[in-house]
């Protein structure tokens, strides 16, 4: 099959798109052919070691440095070592195609979304694994995945559409449910045009919350068809625009300078929650502020077991819109990933693998 391998941590150069062995289901898993894969910051940031604790900038310096080979970060991921080469890709929508021993036969033919946080059932620490992080993901014709994380979707959207949802509306919907978000909340977006940010303004809208996005001026019109109130510029002053103590939670993927602003801004037992941190990881903090003020802090990577099921059905019941930017052929992944940097788009960018000559044996 076809499928893009990461050789290692550094530049475009280490996208490979090549033929690599189709994988065999294992007992309990299924093989799924691939339809459509989502573009992530996490494959980036994977692939340029944005993730070692010795790189302080933000995510598009990290990227460029990576490119030209001045690269200070390593080949440890978020989770500590990357089991380099890998085919990453983190966002699958497919068809199931074969089955492993012991897995549902009658899921043959199904179209399915993967969640991408993997949970064993019953598994005592419910340690997760990441799809395209800890095991070969969706940039290729086809992923093996536990039987138990492909979830059936019926849903006219497009595979792109489809595929635009389970990392940043998973990332959105976990945030949403930490963070108790109800009718009674006034809730800051940030990075709102990005995959997570423009499922989080969704996901908030989608319980009442009154909702204010930061995002470029020239993408605020779409943002408010999303459902956002009211939009602030990136480069805006918040406590300024806002006032002190405005806002109850606060949805961060942007972290860096604004930092300090945010949680001013963040009313008294208010809740910051974060899972990004593209303008800089390395942020100041004046702990008076978050002792004073009896603030929530909380940093969001693994998923509660009710977000995906979550996600299914809003699909299914029409609850929220995917938002595809545009499509690229999986071989253009470089091409793909160098207009995700560049932060002109709304929503996701999406690859397409093409289309096997034959499908894979029953």
């Amino acid at each position: 099959m076809k499928a893009v391998v990461t050789s290692g941590a550094g530049g475009y150069e280490r996208l490979e798109y090549r033929d690599v062995p189709r994988p065999i289901p294992a007992s309990g898993e299924v093989l799924v052919q691939v339809e459509a894969a989502g573009v992530n910051n996490t494959e980036i940031n994977t692939r340029v070691g944005w993730y070692a604790p010795s790189v302080h900038t933000g995510t598009a310096d990290a990227s460029a440095a990576a490119d030209s080979g001045a690269s200070e970060g390593g080949e440890g991921g978020w989770r500590g070592a990357v089991p380099f080469p890998l085919i990453q890709g983190t966002d699958c929508c497919g068809t199931v195609v074969s089955v492993g021993a012991g897995a549902d036969a009658g899921q043959l033919g199904v179209r399915v979304l993967i969640c991408p946080c993997m949970r064993t059932p019953g598994s005592a620490t419910q340690e997760e694994l990441w799809l395209g992080s800890d095991l070969d993901g969706a940039f290729a014709q086809y992923v093996c995945v536990p039987a138990s994380q492909a979830f059936p979707v019926r849903s006219a959207w497009s595979a792109a559409e489809l595929a635009a949802i389970p990392c940043a509306f998973g990332t959105a919907e976990n945030m949403v449910l930490r963070a108790g978000i109800t009718s009674h909340h006034r809730v800051l977006v940030t990075g709102a045009s990005g995959g997570v940010g423009s499922a989080a303004v969704q996901l908030a809208k989608l319980r009442g919350a009154a909702v204010t996005a930061v995002v470029a001026p020239s993408k605020s019109a779409a943002l408010r068809a999303l459902g956002a109130e009211h939009t602030i510029g990136r480069d805006a002053d918040l406590v300024a625009t806002l006032g002190e103590e405005s806002v109850d939670v606060i949805i961060d993927t942007v972290g860096g300078p604004t930092f300090p602003s945010m949680l001013r801004v963040l009313r008294r037992r208010g809740r910051y929650l974060t899972a990004g941190a593209i303008a800089g990881p390395v942020v100041s903090l004046d702990m008076r502020t978050l002792y004073l003020k009896d603030l929530t802090l909380l940093g969001c990577t693994s998923w509660g077991l009710d977000v995906f099921p979550n996600l299914i059905t809003y699909i299914e019941g029409g609850r929220i819109r995917p938002l595809v930017a545009k499509t690229f052929a999986l071989a253009e992944i470089a091409a793909a990933q160098r207009e995700f940097g560049q932060k002109n788009h709304v929503g996701k960018l999406v690859l397409i693998p093409p289309v096997p000559l034959s499908k894979a044996d029953p």
